[in-house]
C-alpha cells in the first residue's frame, strides 16, 4: 500500500519527522501585532523600521505535495507564461481562499484539482507549516500532503505550463539554499533560490521550502 513507506527509507525517516514536527492544526490568522515574529519575505529581507503591512492581507494556501516515493520528491508547477502575475514562476499548486472553503486544507485540496488534476482521493494530509506573508499582499498557509505516485495529473494550461519534481533530498541540503538579491521598487530584497537542472525555483516557493528544511530537518 502506498502509505507503507519501506522501513529504512527516506521517505520513512521524512514520515517520521513530518508526524513529529509539522503541526496538525493551521496556523493562528494573521495578526499585524505578531508582524515581526512572522514567517514571509520580510523575515528574509528586513529593511530598517519596517512595520505591518497598511492593509490585510488576502488569505491563500498552497500544497506542498511530497509524493511518496521511496526517495521521495516534490511536487512543483510552471506558471503558465501568460498569467498576469508571478508568469513562469515555479510554484506549489494553490491559490487564494474562496469563501467555499471549509479551512485551508480544502483550499490547497481545490487548488490542487483545479491547477493539476490532482484528485484529493490521492492526498494525506501530514500537517501544517507556519503561515507565510508575501509581499504581494498574502497570507498563505502551506499544508503538507504526501500524493500518491499512481495519481494522474492533467496541468490545466491556462494557469499551468508544466507539473515536474524535484528531490526532497536537494530541497532540503541548506548547501543549496542560495541567497540572492534584486532591486524592486526601489529597493533591494533578498530572497533564497534553489536551482535545479535548469529551474530557477526562487521567492516564496524557495521561502516556503526552506522554512520546510528548518521545521522538519534542522
Amino acid at each position: 500500500m502506498w502509505l507503507n513507506a519501506p522501513e529504512g527509507s527516506a521517505l520513512a525517516d521524512f514520515l517520521s519527522r513530518a508526524h513529529t514536527h509539522l503541526s496538525h492544526t493551521p496556523p493562528p490568522p494573521y495578526s499585524p501585532d505578531a508582524f515581526h515574529r512572522l514567517n514571509g519575505d520580510h523575515a528574509i529581507s528586513p529593511l530598517p523600521g519596517q512595520g505591518a503591512p497598511a492593509n490585510m492581507p488576502r488569505k491563500a494556501a498552497v500544497l506542498v505535495p511530497i509524493m511518496a516515493r521511496p526517495e521521495p520528491t516534490v511536487l512543483l508547477t510552471l506558471r503558465s507564461a501568460h498569467l498576469s502575475h508571478h508568469a513562469g514562476q515555479v510554484a506549489f499548486p494553490g491559490g487564494r481562499m474562496d469563501p467555499e472553503d471549509r479551512d485551508e486544507q480544502d483550499a490547497a485540496f481545490r487548488e490542487a484539482w483545479e491547477e493539476v488534476g490532482l484528485e484529493a482521493r490521492f492526498i494525506r494530509s501530514l500537517g501544517y507549516m507556519e503561515g507565510y506573508l508575501s509581499s504581494t499582499g498574502y497570507w498563505i498557509v502551506p499544508v503538507v500532503g504526501l500524493v500518491n505516485p499512481a495519481c494522474t495529473l492533467t496541468p490545466n494550461p491556462s494557469e499551468v505550463d508544466e507539473v515536474f519534481e524535484v528531490p526532497l533530498k536537494f530541497l532540503m541540503t541548506p548547501a543549496n539554499h542560495e541567497r540572492h538579491s534584486r532591486e524592486w521598487q526601489g529597493t533591494l530584497r533578498h530572497y533564497y533560490a534553489m536551482p535545479y537542472e535548469g529551474r530557477f525555483i526562487w521567492g516564496v516557493t524557495a521561502g516556503m521550502l526552506r522554512n520546510l528544511y528548518e521545521r522538519v530537518y534542522a
